[in-house]
Order: C-alpha cells, then structure tokens, then sequence
C-alpha cells in the first residue's frame, strides 16, 4: 500500500467544500435528540457542554491536521502502514474500515426508526433502508466529487430549517437557563462527553485530505466547519431548555423535531411531516462520506476495485437491518458505536498524532547527524 496518494486532477476538490463536508456529517440524527442527551448529564448548563464539545472537537482538528501535514498527501491509512508496518497497519485499517461501516448502519438505521415514528408507523424497515441505501451506492459511485456536491446541497437545502428553528422561542422562558454554571465541572464534562454521537464525522478528514486541492487552507475551512456545527448545535440545545420544562426535556425522545409540532403554515398542520423529510437530505451526507472512506479502506487493504466493497458493505447493512426488531437494541448498538466513536475519533488519532510527530522528529535528528558525519 502506498503511503501517500495523489489522485487524479479530477478527483480533486477546492478546500472551502471541507466547510460543508464537515458540518454537513457532524449534523445528522444525533442532532435530533442530542439536548434531551446532554441536559441529563449538565441540565439546563448543558448547552455550555455542548460549545465545551465543540471546542474539544476544534483541538483534535488542529491536531490531526498536523499529523496530515507531517506527509506529502497520505490519508490514516497510509499513516498507519507507515508507522506500523504492513501487518498491524492493515488490522488497524480494518478496524476502521468496520468503525465506519457500523457508523454508516447506525445512522441508517435511526433515520428509518425517525421516519415510523413521525411519519410511517407500520413502514416496513426494509422498504426504507433499501431505498436510502441505493440512493446512497449511486452517489459513492460519482465518486468524491460527488459525494461532497451532496454535502454541499445538503447544507444549502437544509438551512432554512434553522431558521424555522426561531419560532419556538415565542413560547419559551428563559428563566429556564438560570443560574447559569450551575453545573459542576465534572457534569459539564460529562455532558460535553454525551454530544460524541452527534459530534462524530469530523475524523473524515484523515480519509479525504490527498484530495484537497490547497492543502495548506485545509485547516483553517475544517475549523470554520465545526464552528458552523458548534453554533448550531448551541442554539438547538438552548432553545430546547427555553422551550421544555425540565421534565417533559429528559421525557422526549427527539426534542429538536418535537419543537417543529408548534409551527403552522397555510393548509399545512403537520410541518414536522415536511422536517423529518427534509432530515433525509441532512443524513445523506452523512451516509455517502462513511461508505465512501469504508470503501476507500477496502481499496486499499485488499487492492480491490471500490466499487466492489461499495456492494458488500451495503449489502451487508441491508442484511443487518432486519436483526433490528426493537428500540432497545437500537439504543444498545447506538451506544456501543457512540463509545467508540469516542475512542476511534476523539483518543486514538491524538495518540497515533503523538507517535508520528516523534517518529518524524527522530527521522530529521538522524539525517542532520548523517549530514554533519
């Protein structure tokens, strides 16, 4: 396997998309349910938790952005294989390979639970997770190019759901965010701790950075991304404690889609119908980039056409969502992805950064001393 790669003019995209790829895979399901998660660990100082996370988040960036400069235009798996060698690099290839593929069914399989319970209730799973999954193999097969043009109009078409965002604040009290710091040190960390599932997407980087045009604006558009991601959610959380008491926030599954109820429009009564429709152009990103850099592994460790592991792992995916027959084992493997997501995305790429900065300190010493010999 190649260290680093350096794809055709064609593959390559302007740095200013990583704007949109990063915010539009860090919103995705996590965003509907993330204040109801976060409030039980900081109540209402939970949407300080939230902007603590997003500052986390903006550090490990700027971290793994280093770590990528140290190379010519290699992704984490070419890192891997050179830090570690063929064997080991390759297992831990695959290990991410997997991390990615459960990512992938994971947000699969919660936008379909969204869709029978708002929308559908006696929809077959299958039905609906066959549909996004062929949506989501025509795109991955355009390409990368394509794959970000999706997050792009996801971003685009998307944004006014934000702004519907604003209605529920006439009905809410702001009382609800006093005293503020309530929260001890150790319960805004938790809370900030609960945001990984939402926050997860932002590792993307390691795997699409050789196909950056300007390289060295990468960092600079990433950061710009997540701040995007950590206004957003902010504002989401804050206005989910101005608008619940604190016992109907710890009650309600979904509270981001439960505060579009209140919305009215001229011969429309449901328009959280039109926000959980609309939330399928917000996980399609998602989706595209995690099969993407899954499939992009699976090139690389067997040196296999992608578009071979683009149909086993969706096949694969599809295969898996008839095991799902409850919500408790919905939560139980969302919660296991969630904490590892934490390992795979939060700790690991800091430590793996601590190694290859030492590595190549180490390899600058050695041909100074071979240059002065």
């Amino acid at each position: 396997m190649k260290v680093n790669l350096h794809p055709k003019e064609g593959l390559l995209f302007n740095a200013p998309m990583l704007i949109f790829i990063i915010h539009s895979i860090q919103v995705g399901v996590g965003l509907a349910g993330l204040p109801r998660i976060v409030y039980l660990e900081a109540k209402h100082d939970a949407w300080i938790s939230v902007f603590l996370a997003g500052i986390i988040v903006s550090i490990v960036l700027v971290i793994m952005i280093q770590m990528l400069k140290q190379y010519e235009s290699a992704d984490l798996y070419g890192i891997h294989v050179d830090i570690f060698g063929k064997w080991v690099g390759n297992s831990l290839n695959f290990l991410y390979m997997m991390y990615m593929t459960s990512t992938f069914f994971i947000i699969l399989m919660n936008y379909v639970e969204i869709v029978q319970v708002w929308i559908f209730p006696t929809l077959p799973t299958w039905q609906l997770s066959l549909v996004l999954i062929l949506l989501v193999i025509y795109t991955v097969y355009g390409g990368i190019r394509v794959v970000v043009g999706v997050a792009f109009l996801s971003v685009v078409g998307t944004i006014w759901l934000a702004v519907v965002l604003f209605v529920p604040l006439q009905f809410g009290d702001f009382t609800h965010l006093f005293p503020i710091m309530n929260a001890n040190v150790k319960q805004l960390f938790m809370g900030a701790h609960s945001t990984t599932l939402s926050m997860l997407g932002f590792e993307i980087i390691l795997f699409v950075y050789p196909f950056v045009k300007e390289k060295q604006k990468a960092m600079f558009f990433v950061l710009i991304g997540n701040l995007i991601t950590t206004i957003t959610f902010t504002f989401a959380t804050i206005i989910s404690i101005v608008f619940f008491a604190s016992n109907s926030l710890e009650k309600t599954i979904w509270p981001v889609l439960s505060m579009f109820k209140i919305v009215r429009l001229p011969n429309l009564e449901r328009f959280e119908f039109i926000a959980v429709s609309f939330w399928m152009l917000i996980i399609m990103p998602n989706m595209c980039l995690y099969l993407w850099a899954a499939t992009k592994g699976f090139s690389r460790i067997l040196r296999k056409k992608q578009k071979w592991g683009v149909w086993i792992i969706a096949i694969a995916a599809f295969g898996a969502s008839f095991f799902i027959k409850t919500r408790y084992q919905m939560n139980t493997i969302t919660d296991w992805v969630a904490k590892l997501g934490f390992y795979f995305a939060f700790c690991y790429p800091v430590l793996l950064a601590m190694i290859v900065f030492i590595k190549k300190w180490y390899k600058r010493r050695e041909s100074k001393h071979a240059e002065t010999s």
